[in-house]
């Protein structure tokens, strides 16, 4: 279960509104800067989604980590991490406004792209994206530290990145074809955000509560 809501976080900060507008950029970025290819477009495109995986994974180990030192804290520990989730979700729906989760833009000039550079470039992006799509990205990590072993917190935050990462190669193959369904998102980000902030309040809630992890217990 913890799995599922960490691969949907991914999926939901593909389409977060600064990342999602960004998209054609990082495309013509896989291309190289030249005329774009199916084969090298993909090939980038992979090699920048594994830069941020590493990335995030480092980052789901040390939450891991940490959550194992806190275990005998679980409780406390469960109280704060859920209610950080819930101010990431009352952020998302508005009834909050927190400037450090305001995203910035990030330009970058890419010639002749490969794939270890494509890795380097995003491993790179993924430090510059973390006031961006740090709400959903804090709710991973605070997933992670309940885990309280640094395996499955890696996992957890794997999980989260095949959410992002999958949606991202399969744009970069299909990006002409769903220019359509990228401006529908567009349209309608103010209810996207309501039902994402809803999302993760309730989790927040259910983490907070101590619910999760019997959710979890049964489910297993």
């Amino acid at each position: 279960m913890q799995y599922i809501i960490a691969f949907l976080e991914g999926i939901i900060t593909f389409i977060s509104p600064c990342l999602l507008p960004m998209l054609p950029v990082y495309i013509s970025y896989f291309a190289g800067g030249g005329q774009r290819t199916a084969k090298k477009t993909v090939i980038n495109a992979v090699g920048f989604v594994l830069g941020f995986t590493l990335v995030f994974i480092t980052m789901g180990a040390l939450a891991g980590t940490v959550g194992g030192f806190l275990k005998e804290y679980s409780k406390t520990v469960n109280i704060i991490l859920g209610g950080i989730v819930i101010v990431f979700g009352l952020n998302y729906i508005g009834v909050l406004k927190l400037n450090i989760f305001k995203g910035r833009n990030v330009s970058a000039k890419v010639k002749d792209l490969g794939f270890l550079s494509a890795v380097m470039f995003g491993a790179v992006f993924s430090i510059g994206w973390t006031p961006c799509v740090g709400v959903f990205l804090g709710s991973a990590l605070a997933l992670a530290s309940q885990q309280a072993h640094m395996v499955e917190g890696m996992l957890m935050l794997l999980v989260y990145s095949m959410g992002l990462g999958i949606p991202f190669i399969i744009s970069a193959v299909l990006i002409d074809s769903l220019k359509g369904a990228f401006n529908k998102v567009k349209q309608n980000y103010n209810m996207i955000n309501k039902v994402c902030g809803i999302f993760l309040v309730i989790t927040g809630i259910f983490m907070a509560t101590g619910y999760m992890g019997r959710m979890l217990a049964l489910l297993s």
